[in-house]
């Protein structure tokens, strides 16, 4: 690998490397365009339940549901240990580690879990191609008051 590559390399890494972080900032902040915009065209966010997986595919309804998210203002992600896999130039693949606080209920723990990802290349920009999110352990939030 001549040294040009290797540059490209490094700042792809970095480019990916910033993608979990933009996308914990852009929920800390509402900032919902910013949020969808970090997704391919179409990229999908899927949601491991106890009925299977869960899967939003598409920017339109991706801004649907991430619009409840920012409205509501609850779960608070922190990014932790990302560790990721360059695939070759426009394709690469990750695992970050997710805790969750309770924005409502005095920043309170409320999981834990990892988001396992795609990612693709898209012009000169690496995006979301899918989000995979698996919540390992979840509390109940406490409602004050009940």
């Amino acid at each position: 690998m001549n040294i040009e590559q290797q540059v490209q390399e490094l700042l792809d890494r970095e480019a990916i490397r910033d993608l979990p972080k933009r996308y914990c900032h852009c929920v800390w902040t509402g900032d919902l365009d910013g949020i969808v915009n970090l997704f391919a065209e179409d990229g999908c966010m899927i949601m491991q339940t106890s009925k299977g997986p869960q899967t939003t595919a598409g920017r339109d309804k991706l801004r649907k549901t991430f619009a409840r998210v920012v409205d509501e203002l609850g779960p608070r992600p922190y990014i932790h240990n990302h560790v990721l896999k360059l695939k070759d130039a426009t394709h690469a693949s990750g695992t970050c580690y997710v805790e969750l606080r309770d924005s409502k209920n005095d920043m309170r723990w409320l999981g834990t879990g990892f988001y396992h990802d795609e990612y693709v290349k898209v012009g000169n920009e690496w995006k979301f191609k899918s989000r995979d999110v698996t919540l390992v352990r979840m509390e109940r939030p406490v409602v004050p008051g009940r």
